[in-house]
């Protein structure tokens, strides 16, 4: 099992900048690509970024290219999302996810491990 624990969601004004942390621990976080999801209410949950285990690579959808970026600590078993210039359409509660493999993919029935969720609000 690896356990994931996001955090840093809240409420920002448009134009604003968060950034948010996926703690892991319990089974081995090496080896693996992650990503970050988000789910607005009344949407299903859309594919936000994704990271190599080296950090090397990433993969972002269309509508944050430019204004998020991901990255990780390996040593330290976390994750991050730093969002700039945010927008009342990029609220939604926002997952970490640990894939199985290296491989970086869009598609959130390839994750194995989720966390919970942490909320980010953006007002106009």
């Amino acid at each position: 099992q690896v356990q994931l624990v996001e955090s840093g969601g809240g409420l920002v004004q448009a134009g604003g900048s968060l950034r948010l942390s996926c703690a892991a621990s319990g089974r081995t976080f090496s080896g693996r690509a992650m990503g970050w999801f988000r789910q607005a209410p009344g949407k299903e949950r859309e594919f936000v970024a994704a990271i190599s285990w080296s950090g090397g690579n990433t993969y972002y959808t269309d509508s944050v290219k430019g204004r998020f970026t991901i990255s990780r600590d390996n040593a330290k078993n976390t994750v991050y999302l730093q969002m700039n210039s945010l927008k009342p359409e990029d609220t939604a509660i926002y997952y970490c996810a640990a894939h199985s493999t290296v491989a970086l993919t869009p598609r959130a029935g390839e994750y194995d491990y989720w966390g919970q969720g942490t909320q980010v609000t953006v007002s106009s």
